[in-house]
């Protein structure tokens, strides 16, 4: 053990106090081998399943073992927190538990499911507040409630109870893995859980390798290991919820640099391939977030094969109202949907002339707007065509350019593209 690890904040010792703490509050959740991710990639792959979690997300060890270790005083300010939907419903769970009032702010984006499992878990011991477009806004706003009220802050990731809390993971994936851990793939918002699980692994499995997964759109942990210091993002996408904050926290930012191997960052689109293969495959509903660390393993395929490699399924709170934009995310990412403005010839039987000459026996048009204007010769019309493979986009563009069509590809247009998903 380094001496940098001998003082980091997430301690052994600490991380097992959590665990008695918890012990009859949270799930022991199960590490399963799956067979079909270890048959793709050629290696032992098994998934930490904390979606199955009580709160269905790990959230809720961070939380309840800050909120238990309240002094009776700080208890009966009451507590208040700021979250994109999981701690706030740990939070939530641990106020109705141990009878203390609670205030909650959320970003008014948050899935109204997270929204509703918040009340839910709460009850009358828990106030909803949303506030602004991001985590950071929300806890911009939660911070003011501290300040005139004088209610204890609960933060989501940055603080030593907190990262202890998230680290009780690790004593179950290390006791439970019947083979010694080569890879362990991690999500990474604001950093609490690989803080806390990274340390108890790097002081007793210290060959293992810690691989931190940030979305592609919120990349906070990434830039700032990369840089040296703590770096606060402008502008984030927001889509993977449970991991997409402005500003990782100083102190998750200190341990990080001292227990990441590596930084892996995944398209949102990917992320979306992943969430609709564990459903399918494994009838497994996994948020953005949850999904993140097995939609990292396509970066790793080569370097993991023949290895232990562990993933976390850090969360399964998602909303079903968002699994036409999840499609479609995969669909672009996978390169099987494009998006075109095509200007047709104002005549009758262009668009059959289109569909019977330039459309591939598989192609499909799964979007068409267009308005026909008298005065014009030809109108530009918004079409979505899908392929069944990859490789049938270029055969599609290859006979639009042999028929002599115009046309323009949207897809990189990120205006565009946000427009129509």
């Amino acid at each position: 053990m380094t001496a940098s690890l001998q003082h980091t904040t997430a301690s052994v010792g600490n991380i097992y106090k959590a665990t008695m703490l918890l012990k009859g509050i949270v799930e022991r959740t199960p590490l399963q081998l799956n067979r079909n991710l270890s048959d793709k990639y050629g290696c032992n792959v098994y998934l930490k399943r904390e979606d199955l979690q009580v709160v269905r997300s790990y959230k809720i060890r961070g939380a309840y073992n800050k909120i238990a270790s309240l002094s009776e005083a700080d208890r009966a300010k009451g507590v208040v927190c700021a979250s994109a939907g999981n701690h706030a419903q740990g939070v939530a769970f641990a106020c109705m538990k141990l009878g203390i009032q609670g205030k909650i702010f959320m970003p008014v984006v948050t899935p109204t499911q997270k929204v509703k499992k918040v009340k839910l878990f709460g009850g009358d011991n828990v106030e909803v507040v949303l506030a602004g477009d991001t985590f950071d806004d929300a806890s911009a706003e939660a911070m003011k409630v501290v300040e005139t009220e004088g209610k204890v802050f609960v933060p989501p990731f940055n603080d030593p109870l907190v990262i202890e809390g998230q680290g009780t993971v690790g004593p179950e994936i290390l006791e439970d893995c019947p083979e010694a851990v080569d890879f362990l793939f991690l999500p990474v918002g604001g950093g609490g859980l690989i803080s806390g699980v990274g340390s108890f692994f790097k002081q007793l499995s210290p060959k293992t390798k810690v691989i931190g997964v940030e979305p592609s759109g919120a990349p906070a942990m990434h830039r700032s290991l990369k840089e040296g210091k703590v770096v606060q993002l402008h502008t984030i996408d927001s889509f993977v919820d449970g991991a997409a904050v402005k500003q990782v926290g100083d102190l998750t930012f200190d341990i990080c640099r001292q227990v990441i191997d590596e930084m892996t960052l995944v398209p949102e689109g990917k992320v979306c391939s992943s969430i609709l293969q564990l459903y399918n495959e494994e009838g497994i509903v996994a948020e953005p977030a949850g999904a993140l660390s097995i939609a990292a393993l396509d970066f790793h395929k080569e370097k993991i094969k023949g290895k232990t490699v562990v993933c976390v399924v850090s969360g399964s709170n998602n909303d079903i109202a968002r699994t036409e934009e999840i499609k479609e995310r995969s669909l672009l990412y996978e390169g099987l949907k494009h998006y075109f403005i095509i200007r047709f010839p104002q005549r009758a039987g262009a668009l059959r002339d289109f569909l019977n000459s330039v459309l591939g026996p598989s192609d499909d048009i799964t979007h068409f707007e267009y308005t026909k204007k008298h005065n014009r010769e030809s109108g530009p019309a918004m079409v979505g065509i899908q392929v069944k493979e990859r490789e049938d986009y270029e055969h599609l563009l290859e006979r639009m350019e042999q028929h002599g069509i115009s046309y323009q590809t949207l897809n990189d247009s990120s205006l565009l593209f946000e427009f129509l998903i």
